[in-house]
């Protein structure tokens, strides 16, 4: 392949690196090893970023890849050992790491794919009222697909308990028309139910908001999108749960950094460990958790 090319790039007030190669490009921030867009060469965008995102220090963008991490959504959700790592109050929404800046370690190509890799620091002991050490990594192989690995190294001498996710959120023509393929007759958490645990039957369509954690999902899951005529494929490792969320009308318009009618064209599926499926890390293990996105004419 012909060689990549990369550049820093200012949005708002983030510092960002936009790499381009034959077949892609992607955006990525600083902040949070956030990936902002990934755009195939001559396709619509796989990935949905909002028209309103604010690209502030210290605020997730709203869009993209969110790496959410040491635990995932709200702290108060987790089991009690991911609870007790954490010191602090209040305990922010999605961990700890999404608004700190992260390091580019390492640029490589390899054939026909880019190998980016990204450390965060602060997880080594530094983190605010999380007083454990972690060497935590984000890997990226850029080709003809894209694939995200977030990688887990206790470097402590205790164990550490933690949930996480990749929280993806996927560009979509019109979510009221898609299907996500993969998850009939799994069980899940309709959080939106008091957490009730159902049953998927078939595939699942959208009428309304969304916001489920399936329990044991297989390792492929697809987005039949009929507008855009394709078909979007989730090949995932060391994951035991999925997050599946849209906002629909009313909690789109609540959030400030999403317009009102935004919520048609997205749709999160997140690859996670969360609910009861965490990690415990004893000390010196490691662990990987890692998507692969690509897509395939309907």
């Amino acid at each position: 392949m012909t060689s990549a090319h990369i550049e820093t790039l200012t949005l708002g007030a983030l510092a960002c690196w936009r790499i381009t190669t034959a077949q892609a490009e992607l955006v990525v921030a600083q902040q949070g090893a956030q990936i902002l867009r990934y755009q195939r060469t001559g396709e619509a965008p796989l990935l949905w970023l909002s028209e309103e995102a604010l690209f502030k220090q210290g605020k997730s963008v709203r869009g993209g890849v969110p790496v959410c991490w040491p635990w995932f959504g709200d702290l108060r959700r987790n089991p009690e050992a991911v609870q007790a790592m954490y010191t602090g109050e209040p305990p922010p929404a999605h961990g700890l790491v999404r608004g700190r800046d992260w390091q580019l370690l390492d640029v490589e190509e390899r054939g026909d794919t880019l190998y980016l890799e990204f450390d965060m620091p602060e997880a080594q002991g530094a983190l605010p009222d999380w007083p454990h050490s972690v060497e935590l990594r984000l890997s990226v192989a850029l080709g003809d697909t894209l694939q995200v690995t977030l990688s887990n190294h206790n470097l402590g001498l205790q164990p550490v308990t933690l949930s996480q996710a990749l929280h993806t959120y996927f560009a979509v023509g019109d979510v009221r028309q898609v299907q996500v393929q993969g998850v009939e007759g799994l069980a899940y958490i309709e959080t939106l139910a008091d957490w009730e645990q159902r049953t998927q039957q078939g595939a699942l369509a959208f009428a309304g908001e969304t916001d489920r954690i399936y329990l044991d999902p297989p390792e492929r899951l697809s987005i039949v999108d009929p507008q855009h005529d394709r078909r979007v494929t989730l090949h995932t490792q060391g994951s035991h749960s999925a997050v599946i969320w849209n906002p629909w009308t009313e909690r789109a318009a609540a959030l400030l950094d999403m317009g009102n009618e935004a919520w048609q064209g997205m749709l999160c599926i997140e690859t996670a460990n969360a609910w009861h499926d965490v990690l415990t890390l004893a000390p010196g293990a490691r662990h990987s958790l890692s998507v692969t996105i690509g897509s395939e004419s309907l």
